[in-house]
């Protein structure tokens, strides 16, 4: 098999290549093909995912390359990483809606509109090249954020898409720690949208341990997701940490206000990496790799690979999927997050129990907005900017809007197709 990673550059490819490195007997890859434009970081971060390999005993052949021809031609599955503009765009994303009293963040609200914009024109055109080179039966599995925005586009062209974050992976192995148990025992009911998301069954055998966490764990669950106990207690469920953004929004901004944007942080830390992956002593995972995010990302990334190419009967993974009825109050073609099944045919949401309106008012505020925010995203103007804007639960009034809008595309007129030269 042939695995090829867009963005491969990315400090986070030796994560991937070491889980593909611990699943030899499991995954056939024999060749990973790393694309990215920056031959410095390639020159770095592909040498050492090869040591990682050769280190664990894998088979597998490192290639790097600056073309994405080349690297996606033959590709059983394609796995998209890639961040448009680097940390410098990201820094902008989470310091330019604080001017206007709002949250700083790269995926959410204006911050996280900034990316769809610069990010959807980009992976469509890689996707066509997939589709072209390696054909249309060819897996995309979509890493990229915003990943539900980014992920409907790709499905809207046809593409034979999927979307992945390490939220839900992320909570299945905290809880089993806590609860003393095999991760994979762990079935969580996981519903929401992409960054926007809550559990509200943590099953284990069959039975469930969620009211064991709300009652025995709720502050450490608070401390780890930084939202109060007694909210989730009231609740009945546990919420992402991104709902951190909307339930103390204000407290988030103030902090923000005061702290360095977590993109010179993360900037810091790949600049640390890059110099032990430059190292050729060095072949297992630096602990430092745990301070970029993305924690377990490796792990599911290639399960779902696995599942999608492995032809062994469909496996249960938390997936970025069209919601075909499983929220019956958002359209078909929306991408929800939920429990799937996944197989050779992508991914078929499991049977959802009626969502309770403390939540499913939010979920559908915000679908709207993502349907907003890819229709700027695909055809651009300010107007559509302003409107996606005004509909995002975060914003919410005209001129505020229309002011983040202006800014918006001020801090990227060189990353927008529509605005750059203009």
């Amino acid at each position: 098999m042939k695995l090829t990673v867009v963005g491969g550059g990315s400090t986070y490819t030796p994560e991937l290549v070491d889980g593909i490195a611990g699943r030899r007997t499991s995954l056939a890859v024999d060749e990973i093909v790393l694309v990215d434009p920056d031959q410095h970081r390639l020159g770095l971060v592909g040498p050492f995912s090869q040591r990682l390999l050769d280190h664990a005993g894998h088979p597998a052949k490192v290639r790097t390359t600056s073309s994405l021809e080349e690297g996606v031609e033959g590709a059983s599955a394609v796995l998209l990483q890639l961040r448009v503009g680097g940390q410098k765009a990201r820094a902008s994303d989470e310091t330019f809606p604080l001017t206007c009293g709002c949250v700083g963040q790269e995926t959410t609200g204006a911050g996280g509109l900034a990316k769809a914009l610069r990010t959807v024109p980009v992976v469509l055109d890689i996707a066509d090249e997939v589709r072209r080179l390696a054909g249309p039966d060819t897996w995309i599995v979509n890493f990229t954020n915003p990943v539900g925005i980014v992920t409907r586009a790709l499905l809207q062209e046809g593409h034979k898409a999927i979307g992945l974050c390490n939220v839900a992976i992320t909570f299945q192995r905290w809880t089993a720690a806590l609860l003393g148990v095999d991760p994979s025992t762990v079935e969580l009911e996981h519903v929401g949208l992409n960054h926007l998301t809550w559990e509200r069954g943590v099953h284990v055998d069959g039975v469930d341990r969620l009211p064991e966490l709300l009652r025995d764990h709720v502050e450490g669950l608070a401390e780890h997701i930084g939202i109060d106990g007694a909210l989730m207690r009231r609740l009945n469920m546990v919420p992402s940490y991104y709902l951190n953004y909307f339930y103390n929004h204000d407290a988030v901004v103030k902090k923000q206000l005061n702290e360095p944007p977590r993109a010179e942080v993360v900037a810091a830390v790949e600049k640390e990496l890059l110099d032990i992956y430059g190292d050729p002593s060095v072949v297992t995972k630096p602990e430092q790799l745990g301070q970029r995010g993305g924690a377990y990302y490796s792990e599911a990334a290639v399960q779902l690979v696995h599942a999608l190419t492995g032809g062994e009967g469909a496996e249960r993974h938390v997936v970025n999927v069209r919601n075909n009825g499983s929220l019956p109050f958002l359209p078909d073609d929306a991408v929800v997050e939920v429990s799937s099944t996944v197989d050779s045919n992508g991914g078929t949401p499991l049977p959802v129990r009626p969502v309770e309106p403390s939540i499913s008012g939010l979920i559908s505020h915000v679908t709207a907005y993502e349907y907003l925010a890819l229709e700027a995203a695909r055809h651009g103007g300010r107007d559509r900017v302003a409107n996606a804007l005004l509909a995002h639960p975060l914003i919410g009034q005209h001129a505020l809007a229309d002011r983040l809008a202006d800014e918006l595309i001020a801090q990227n007129r060189d990353l927008l197709p529509w605005v750059k030269g203009n």
